[in-house]
């Protein structure tokens, strides 16, 4: 697929490694300007996070889609997001996976993440508020689970909902020395198979997450 015009999230994408055509094109056709607080609409489309309140941010765009492209996500895939913010990756997800369920902590949040991806023409997304650490166990297994805030390990809930031959990605540390890593899920366990870089993000909070009482 060729991509025409210049797309300055494309590029930036493209330059750092990203070589997926599907994940390059939604980058192209979902418009970040759509999923920013208003505030932040004048610099949507730098390369850069965007702060969305309660102390969370959305990552930079290049971030995002080296994630979604790590996935390895196929067109029937159900596709579990802990993070949904509001709603840029989701969509980004959406464009790629047959279905996603996103949950974030936050109800504004996911309100709003509601309304930016109806305006986009968003439909098979089902978004929820509560705890992400403890995953969906209503809709699992999943294909895919993509963990947008850190912690030192996988929760344990997100590695029984994730799918014999499934991929999930998560930052692990949350101390500020954040590093992405890939699982697989292998004879039911999971299988840390590609380092993906460093990376900040904001702490993962739950009952299996930073907060979690000992």
């Amino acid at each position: 697929m060729k991509h025409r015009g210049r797309h300055p999230l494309v590029e930036r994408a493209a330059a750092l490694g990203v070589t997926d055509e599907r994940v390059l094109e939604a980058v192209r056709q979902i418009p970040r300007v759509n999923f920013v607080p208003p505030a932040a609409r004048l610099i949507a489309n730098r390369d850069a996070p965007v702060p969305i309140g309660h102390g969370q941010t959305t990552s930079q765009p290049s971030l995002i889609a080296h994630v979604v492209a790590e996935l390895e996500l196929q067109a029937t895939d159900r596709v579990l997001e802990v993070g949904t913010g509001l709603g840029y990756q989701t969509a980004m997800l959406a464009a790629i996976a047959d279905e996603v369920f996103s949950i974030d902590r936050f109800v504004d949040l996911v309100e709003a993440a509601r309304g930016n991806l109806a305006a986009h023409g968003v439909h098979n997304v089902v978004l929820a508020s509560g705890d992400g650490t403890e995953g969906w166990p209503e809709h699992a297994p999943f294909d895919a689970i993509v963990v947008s805030a850190a912690f030192e390990e996988v929760p344990p809930p997100l590695a029984e909902q994730l799918a014999e031959g499934g991929r999930l990605i998560q930052p692990l540390g949350g101390k500020r020395k954040d590093e992405l890593v890939r699982f697989r899920k292998v004879g039911g366990a999971l299988v840390a198979d590609r380092r993906l870089g460093a990376a900040r993000y904001v702490p993962l909070r739950g009952r299996y997450g930073s907060n979690r009482e000992d």
